[in-house]
This record gives C-alpha cells, sequence and structure tokens, in this order.
C-alpha cells in the first residue's frame, strides 16, 4: 500500500540541556518517511532541497524504499535551515534562526507516478500547498492526514479551515487546539474542530501521551517514561509517520485501528527523542519497534476486581 508523504527536508541547528548539534538533517517529510518506512515500502516524497542537501541521505532513504520523484532540487539555493534552542523543560524552544532558502519557491507537484497512493500525509506547511496537493490528486485517497500549527493560525486562518473541510484526521498539540476552537476544555476543542471538517483529530500533549477523538469516542494513549530525552525536535513527524505507516500497512481505518496506530506512532517518537536528528531511526530494527510496542502495552494493562 503505498503513502505520499508532503513537507519539508531541511537542515536543524539544535541546543538542548543534553548536547548541541549544529547542523544535522530534520525535515517534517524527512522524520514521516523514516517512521513510515518501516512499515510500509512504497513511501513517495513531495519535498524540495538545494544543492546542500547530502546525496548519502537521499539514499539511505531510498533504500528503504521511498521514492523522490517528487522531491524537487534547486541547484543554486540552500536547503530550508531551521535553528532552535529547548528550555530545561524539553517542552518549550526558541527558535533562532529561520532561513526559508529554496521553501520561499515551494510549488508541490503530484508526479503521475503518485497518483495511485490511498494514504497522503501532509506535513506542516503553508495551507494553501496542502490544499494544492489535495486538487492535484485524481482520485482522493482513502485517508488523508494532515498536520499544521499555531504560526498558520495566525496568519493563514482562512486556507487553513478550507484544508480542513478536506481532510479527515488533523494533528495538532494541546495549545493548538485550544488557539483554533477559542475552547479551554480539550473535549470542547475536540467537537469544534471536528465540526470544521476532520473526522478525527488527535490532539499531542508531548510528554504526557496523546489524545484521540472521532465522534463521541476518545482514546488516550500515554507517553513512555524515558530516562533520559536527547532532542524532541521531529518526535511530531515522527509519530505522525508510525501512526499513517500502520494504518497503510493494515489498510484499516476504523476507530479502533487508529488506537493501534497511535500506540504505534507514539512508540516510534519515543525512540526519535533518544538522538539528535532522525539518527536513532535509522538504526532501530522491527524487533526494536515489536519490543517498544509491548512496553506500551505493558504501560496501559492493567487487570481489576471491584467485588
Amino acid at each position: 500500500m503505498s503513502l505520499i508523504t508532503v513537507g519539508t527536508m531541511a537542515f536543524d541547528a539544535i541546543e538542548t540541556p543534553f548536547g548541541k548539534v549544529d547542523k544535522i538533517v530534520g525535515g517534517s517529510a524527512t522524520y514521516v518517511a523514516y517512521a513510515a518506512s518501516n512499515f510500509v515500502k512504497d513511501v513517495k516524497q513531495i519535498s524540495i532541497i538545494g544543492y546542500d542537501f547530502p546525496i548519502e541521505e537521499l539514499n539511505e532513504l531510498k533504500s528503504r524504499g521511498v521514492k523522490i520523484d517528487g522531491v524537487e532540487m534547486i541547484k543554486d539555493k540552500k536547503s530550508f535551515f531551521w535553528s532552535g534552542k529547548y528550555h530545561t523543560d524539553m517542552n518549550t524552544r526558541d527558535t533562532l534562526i529561520t532561513d526559508l532558502n529554496v521553501l520561499a519557491d515551494f510549488n508541490p507537484i503530484v508526479p503521475d507516478t503518485y497518483q495511485d497512493a490511498e494514504f497522503l500525509m501532509l506535513g506542516n506547511l503553508m495551507p494553501k500547498l496542502q490544499l494544492s496537493v489535495i486538487n492535484q490528486m485524481k482520485v482522493r485517497p482513502k485517508l488523508i492526514v494532515m498536520d499544521t500549527m499555531n504560526f498558520w493560525m495566525d496568519i493563514a486562518l482562512d486556507d487553513l479551515k478550507e484544508v480542513l473541510t478536506k481532510v479527515d484526521v488533523l494533528l495538532v498539540n494541546d495549545g493548538e487546539a485550544r488557539q483554533l476552537s477559542n475552547e479551554f476544555s480539550l473535549v470542547k476543542a475536540a467537537k469544534k474542530i471536528m465540526e470544521m471538517g476532520p473526522k478525527f483529530l488527535i490532539i499531542k500533549k508531548g510528554e504526557h501521551g496523546a489524545l484521540l477523538f472521532h465522534e463521541n469516542h476518545v482514546f488516550y494513549a500515554p507517553a513512555l517514561p524515558l530516562e533520559e530525552v536527547f532532542d524532541p525536535t521531529g518526535a511530531g513527524d515522527t509519530f505522525a509517520g508510525g501512526f499513517i505507516g500502520h494504518l497503510a500497512k493494515t489498510k484499516d481505518i476504523s476507530f479502533e485501528n487508529m488506537k493501534t496506530a497511535i500506540i504505534v506512532g507514539s512508540a516510534m517518537a519515543s525512540y526519535c527523542v533518544e538522538k539528535f536528528g532522525p539518527e536513532r531511526l535509522k538504526e532501530i530494527t522491527k524487533e526494536d519497534i515489536e519490543t517498544r510496542i509491548g512496553e506500551f502495552v505493558e504501560l496501559v494493562s492493567f487487570d481489576i476486581d471491584l467485588v
């Protein structure tokens, strides 16, 4: 089953309380592809890179079944670059530098060879670009998942609301859910957001797990307590990649299977934070993933006797 993922392929400079890297590969589409390729061997990437993006990284992705026909290279510009510094709690960060570079020219094109994809993951991008990709699909995918952020709520709310009418699943964090809905209660926020279009809503709460909403149903998945968290960058995108990768593999988009997909996504994200950038995602095996998913199951499984 094939999956299209749309987003950035970039460089990051990151500083956390545990260390610092001056330049490492990042970008939403990069993390989604590394995570999803553990479950689907036909990940179709749509992104834009500059002349400086490492060929070795492209080859690594291709070796995992990631197609790069939809990755445009601009030969006279640099790749998108972001620099940030995390606070001690690792939940908040300051953006130090944002160099759009090639991203300023990004006009995503869906190649003809991608048109058979049944799953579409729209990474965090300008809503107009997300909408453009949806409109280019000759046959609507079986499931469209969308990520967004508060920045687009601030500067492109009308465009964002238009995209929401065309997607099945929205991914946001708790602060973004409250901003989009103007509701403090996450239950009320979820109802309002689903009225905007998405049938399913996932609210990410970082180290406190994630909530899945659908109609009147709610599912909560905790985050796995970890001894060390080196770098949270890309954890949300890795979660998304694991989530949609599992759904594409199983071809089942029911609420019950989405519960499992959230656990899979959480397991992938828990590996991502153990090293800077996507490095840890390159190391893990199928057995590692199964072990980590088992740890999540243990975390929420218990017997109770009320007699």
